[in-house]
């Protein structure tokens, strides 16, 4: 097994355990007090932030282009939906060479 699949798995198994310990933790109440829902909340978007905005700052025009695109369909679609899309459309975009 190499370096790249051993790292794989390690980033897997403490991927799950994370998941299962947060389960396990948030399980122990019976409601989950406002601000840990607020701040379980605010993960998403805040990751989501992190990831494009290296991206908006350093790609072309057409990166920024498509973020903002994305970024207005998620006022009428889900976030989900408008990701999707906006990953559809860059990967088009550079299969056709632009």
């Amino acid at each position: 097994m190499n370096d790249i699949w051993l790292l794989a798995l390690l980033a897997a198994v403490l991927t799950y355990g994370t998941r299962v310990a947060g389960h396990l933790v948030l399980s122990r109440f019976e409601r989950i007090p406002p601000r840990v829902e607020a701040a379980l909340d605010a993960v998403p978007p805040a990751m989501l932030i992190t990831i494009v905005t290296p991206v908006f700052v350093d790609g072309g025009w057409l990166e920024r282009l498509v973020i903002v695109a994305a970024g207005l369909l998620s006022l009428r679609l889900s976030v989900l939906a408008s990701v999707t899309i906006g990953v559809v459309a860059m990967a088009l975009l550079r299969q056709f060479g632009l």
